[in-house]
């Protein structure tokens, strides 16, 4: 990144303030800055965190970016010097970052909805005041992105669910849900790609393995694609 002309800087201690205009951008160590994009957490704005991601990319003092939901989160390969500098030129990339999109591929998935492994089902039930063939039909009917792997090796987070069903993450995760369960945090949804702890609300299972290490491509989902849920069946 290019060192910025005579223009007021951010102190460190402040850092930027999350408005409209700008990004919020925080230390993360010594050397990794978070940048978050303001606003809703919608498509517009993990489009611009797409094209920030591409513009820093080159840049010869970044050792790694790291693109997340709506955030990117930019590590250097040293410990700046004046790291009110590099919030500055990280802001000016925001401001320039002008929305793009990503050509992912479309993604069919087959789910077994209800059965052994619905455990959170009927609870979400309850807080949706839903029937569970209406949730099932809600989920599978939606259309989602991929705007983020993360959390496990291709993990997709998932962008796209109908607010009706959404459900908060669990204060006490559970402790063994098995890889495959499709699962509901917050607004989001997604796959379990390990078998674990796992504090996302379970609703139906898939059997397609999401990351295989030993593939060409060991991560079935990449930022951009389009993803679709199937009812292969239906266990109420």
């Amino acid at each position: 990144m290019s060192r910025p002309q005579s223009t007021p800087l951010a102190s460190p201690a402040s850092i930027v303030p999350n408005t409209d205009a700008l990004a919020k951008i925080s230390f993360i160590g010594t050397r990794a800055f978070l940048v978050e994009a303001p606003g809703a957490f919608d498509l517009p704005n993990q489009r611009r965190i797409w094209a920030l991601s591409r513009a820093l990319e080159a840049q010869e003092e970044i050792a790694e970016i790291v693109p997340g939901m709506t955030n990117l989160l930019v590590i250097l390969k040293q410990t700046p010097e004046a790291p009110d500098i590099i919030v500055h030129q990280l802001q000016e990339e925001w401001k320039r970052a002008r929305g793009v999109d990503l050509a992912g591929r479309d993604i069919d998935i087959a789910v077994t909805y209800g059965g052994e492994h619905a455990t959170d089902l009927p609870a979400l039930c309850d807080l949706s005041g839903l029937s569970d063939r209406e949730v099932v039909r809600i989920h599978h009917e939606g259309t989602y992105r991929v705007f983020a792997l993360g959390s496990a090796p291709g993990f997709g987070y998932l962008f796209g669910l109908d607010a009706r069903i959404h459900m908060p993450r669990k204060t006490v995760p559970s402790l063994s849900m098995a890889r495959g369960c499709v699962t509901i945090g917050g607004m989001q949804t997604g796959v379990a790609v390990l078998t674990g702890p796992n504090g996302w609300n379970s609703i139906g299972f898939a059997e397609l393995q999401m990351f295989d290490p030993l593939a060409a491509a060991p991560a079935v989902m990449a930022p951009g694609d389009t993803v679709r849920f199937r009812p292969e069946r239906i266990e109420l």
